[in-house]
């Protein structure tokens, strides 16, 4: 990857530069695939010339483990602020749904780059960190399901339950567009009360019986 300037506030401009470049690439990769997206193209969609582009990428395939790296990120931080107050489980479940989807939907191309195209730099030395990061926010994710399922909420299957609610959360990426009359705080709300819902009937069944 090219090196930024080495000067606060040249290397901060760069840095700002180069973020828009990946967010401009993302969107062509997502709209026409990454093998069929041509140089050209990026160079068209981002508005640099071809010799500007590769002052901030130095090849396709290091621009989409770039935008894996740009997406995979934040999720230290989300799941720090979702957990930082001691809390039931399912709260805090909730408070990391609404910081994740809001990730997901701000950077929604790039989620839908990844659904499609991991496979594609799985081998670079790079993806393993990016593997590594979606990992632990999964192992949070998880354990979160776990702590619910020992206070008697959530659903009957912890592992089920946490496979559903990422696949409803990545699918938003999707179908999604701004302007949408579902904010994304109603979205995490639904998504949450469809796999915490029902374990919340289940422990009063079971109370009552």
């Amino acid at each position: 990857m090219p090196e930024p300037p080495s000067r606060p506030r040249l290397r901060d401009r760069y840095n700002k530069r180069r973020a828009a470049v990946l967010g401009s690439a993302a969107q062509v990769y997502a709209d026409r695939g990454y093998h069929a997206t041509s140089i050209n193209e990026l160079v068209e969609a981002t508005g640099l010339q071809p010799g500007g582009l590769y002052h901030y990428i130095d090849s396709k395939e290091n621009l989409l483990v770039s935008l894996f790296e740009q997406l995979t990120e934040p999720l230290a931080a989300i799941t720090e602020e979702a957990l930082e107050t001691p809390d039931r489980p399912d709260r805090q479940l909730r408070a990391l749904v609404r910081g994740w989807l809001r990730h997901v939907l701000e950077f929604r191309y790039h989620v839908i780059v990844f659904g499609q195209e991991w496979r594609s730099v799985r081998p670079d030395e790079r993806f393993t960190e990016v593997r590594a990061r979606l990992d632990t926010f999964d192992d949070v994710l998880g354990g979160l399901f776990d702590r619910m399922a020992a206070d008697g909420i959530g659903p009957a299957d912890p592992d089920l339950g946490r496979r559903a609610l990422t696949a409803m959360v990545d699918a938003t990426a999707q179908w999604y567009e701004p302007g949408d009359k579902r904010s994304p705080e109603d979205l995490a709300k639904a998504y949450c009360d469809l796999v915490i819902g029902s374990g919340r009937r289940r422990k009063t069944a079971a109370a009552a019986g």
